[in-house]
């Protein structure tokens, strides 16, 4: 279709050179060619098959970005999980010797030669063990007053049952890490110690913990303001049949989520976070984030180089091959450096080079027809002009992460914090209730955090239950 049209103008373009059409003629089929050139540019992208590696569908695996110098948990794994273990786990250790008594060939009595060496193999398993702590407290008549006394119990068994720190932490850890469903571990639980725990009684142990982090949640959003990168991104979660929004704001080792009924700027201000931040946020160029002019903005590269992508592979622009081209080369070459970022003369060349392929783009783009006079409404446009504006626009953001070293060149950060979100709505279902899903976001918040900074996430359950954080 493009070549045919191509075809047609030259012809045209011909016979107007020859002055063989009048003027008005002329005016009337340049503005349908115009309108032809857009419609198929339009539909080439609509026919092109749009897949995570081509669209702004985020890739369940991407490169390791190692463009900005503070890039922790960015490959998604963090630093190495610690060794040790959960506090009520002990290990038992026998040794049994197999002794040679007689030679297997002659029967000769062995038991008193002097053994040479051993040759060990090893067996290990598990033993689940239930323990059971009865605390009875006396009850006495005093004799000189008469006053009945009651012996205390102890501050953690206020009531006439109660379960251990040990055997919440479990549950917890199935119910956020594992994104085990509440049925599921509940049959679980029994087929561990025998004893049927009520759902509600499942769901009690997530808000304790819920409200144990509290405070390490505010501590962490005061940490995160003064971090000199943020990255930022929202997906939505389905909550008692509605569909709701997580914000996530990511930035060193900290991991933050927040649940929220809107994505937009009402949610951002209720947070009120990015509000009181002051310096970049990295994201995918929302438009409620470009609000916020007291912050720097990067955009993500990886959400640029995929819709170039398909750009090129709908309509074959040139100028979207050589843009992507030039970011994924200087995304490479920041990342080889120490600094993190270009030099002065290089950011200037790079600026240059950016700029001309802005322009060349624009000529190679089908022009956009004027809107009529009284129409409301946008004029239509491919997804390759919009593009093209978003790059002319904000080139200082795009290019933001060859100038500031603490700016990645990539998103990735925040995609890969809110990835198993979606993985336990997709395991284990939506949630019922808004006050769950809020435990559920900064629990997982928490645990996130503690795995980037290489700590055993049952651990930190067992030490956020009594007061101890990490």
């Amino acid at each position: 279709m493009r070549e045919e049209a191509l075809r047609i103008k030259a012809e045209f373009d011909r016979l107007a050179a020859n002055k063989k059409i009048d003027s008005e003629s002329k005016m009337l089929f340049q503005s349908m060619l115009m309108l032809i050139n857009l419609l198929i540019a339009i539909f080439l992208e609509r026919t092109t098959n749009k897949n995570s590696k081509n669209s702004s569908k985020p890739s369940s695996q991407t490169e390791k970005d190692e463009s900005a110098l503070t890039n922790k948990g960015t490959n998604g794994k963090g630093k190495p999980e610690s060794k040790a273990v959960a506090s009520n786990t002990r290990t038992i250790e026998s040794i049994v010797v197999a002794k040679v008594t007689q030679c297997d060939v002659c029967g000769q009595d062995l038991s008193k030669t002097a053994c040479q060496h051993t040759e060990r193999r090893t067996k290990i398993d598990i033993v689940f063990e239930k323990v059971v702590e009865h605390v009875d407290a006396e009850v006495k008549h005093c004799t000189s007053c008469g006053t009945t006394v009651k012996g205390r119990f102890p501050a953690d068994m206020p009531g006439p049952l109660q379960y251990g720190n040990g055997l919440k932490a479990y549950i917890i850890s199935l119910l956020v890490c594992q994104m085990i469903s509440l049925n599921r571990v509940q049959k679980m639980v029994k087929s561990l110690i025998g004893e049927v725990l009520a759902e509600a009684s499942l769901l009690k142990f997530v808000l304790r913990l819920h409200q144990a982090l509290e405070q390490w949640e505010s501590a962490s959003i005061e940490r995160l303001l003064k971090s000199s990168a943020m990255n930022v991104d929202e997906t939505s979660l389905r909550v008692d049949k509605k569909n709701y929004w997580i914000h996530v704001y990511s930035a060193e080792d900290i991991t933050l989520k927040f649940l929220h009924q809107k994505r937009g700027t009402g949610a951002i201000e209720d947070i009120n976070i990015i509000p009181r931040y002051s310096g970049t946020i990295i994201h995918d160029c929302w438009s409620s984030y470009l609000t916020y002019n007291h912050c720097d903005h990067g955009l993500c590269g990886s959400h640029l180089v995929r819709e170039l992508t398909c750009a090129v592979e709908s309509n074959g622009y040139r100028w979207a091959s050589n843009m992507k081209d030039l970011l994924l080369e200087t995304c490479k070459k920041v990342s080889r450096r120490k600094k993190k970022k270009l030099s002065a003369k290089e950011y200037t060349d790079l600026q240059e080079r950016y700029r001309n392929i802005i322009s060349c783009g624009e000529k190679e783009l089908p022009a956009i027809p004027p809107k009529p006079n009284g129409k409301r409404g946008k004029i239509a446009k491919s997804d390759a002009h919009n593009l093209w504006e978003r790059l002319r626009d904000f080139e200082s953001s795009v290019l933001l992460f060859a100038k500031k070293p603490d700016v990645s060149f990539t998103n990735n950060r925040a995609e890969r914090d809110l990835r198993m979100s979606k993985v336990k709505q997709k395991v284990s279902g939506c949630f019922r209730s808004e006050l769950y899903a809020k435990a559920y976001c900064r629990i997982s918040s928490y645990l996130q955090t503690m795995a980037n900074k290489g700590h055993n996430p049952l651990i930190a359950i067992q030490m956020a239950l009594t007061g101890q954080f990490v």
